[in-house]
């Protein structure tokens, strides 16, 4: 796989992202979806909002890598509660 398909994704990525229990915090959800990468776990995510009939999405990967998946979805939503409570609503716009 390539640096820009494991970046950002690859079309023919057939993971459901709905199989990740989403943890709420302040009317978001957060989706801790850490990435394995050469033994280690990389934080990522995705953070999402439902506004009237619109659900927007915030998506993002760290640099910080971890043994565990665990420690990295953990440290994932820790990170995503910092920054809603930065950026709030900005965080889509």
């Amino acid at each position: 796989m390539g640096f820009f398909s494991r970046l950002f994704g690859s079309k023919t990525d057939k993971s459901p992202a709905a199989e990740v229990e989403p943890v709420e915090y302040k009317g978001f959800k957060i989706y801790a979806q850490s990435q394995e990468e050469r033994g280690q776990y990389r934080i990522a995510g995705r953070i999402t909002k439902q506004f009237d009939d619109e659900v927007k999405t915030h998506q993002f990967i760290r640099s910080d890598m971890f043994a565990s998946q665990t420690d990295a979805d953990e440290l994932m939503v820790k990170k995503a509660e910092m920054f809603i409570d930065q950026m709030g609503d900005k965080i889509f716009g």
